[in-house]
């Protein structure tokens, strides 16, 4: 990939059951687009990548460690390595944009969708 991509010609990856990503590598970052269906749940996982990120539409319900929020359009967070973490989409699912730190390579190998319109803002 060159220096320049729209987002809306990356091929979407399921990560998770309900949970499309739209991702850019370089080389010691990930960023990533994420769509979440209505009360999708990703369980409790950690691994070595810091991540933050920003809501941009819909809500969520994050716990992280041990703190849990609930909240909606600009919330933001941030996970440090090996912390454990879920979240849960709230009932109009949501929209959000992360950063991951070193590079995500285990979603590098994963299967890429057909391109298709995302429904961010």
């Amino acid at each position: 990939m060159g220096a320049f991509a729209d987002v809306n010609e990356l091929p979407p990856q399921q990560i998770w059951d309900g949970l499309l990503a739209r991702t850019v590598h370089g080389d010691r970052m990930t960023l990533t687009v994420i769509e979440l269906e209505p009360g999708t749940d990703v369980p409790e996982h950690r691994h070595e990548n810091e991540q933050m990120g920003i809501l941009l539409d819909g809500s969520l319900t994050f716990r992280i460690g041990g703190e849990t929020k609930t909240f909606g359009r600009g919330g933001t967070w941030t996970i440090v390595a090996q912390v454990p973490h879920s979240v849960t989409a709230g009932p109009e699912g949501a929209v959000l944009v992360e950063v991951f730190s070193p590079v995500r390579d285990d979603w590098q190998a994963r299967d890429r969708l057909s391109p298709r319109p995302g429904r961010w803002p």
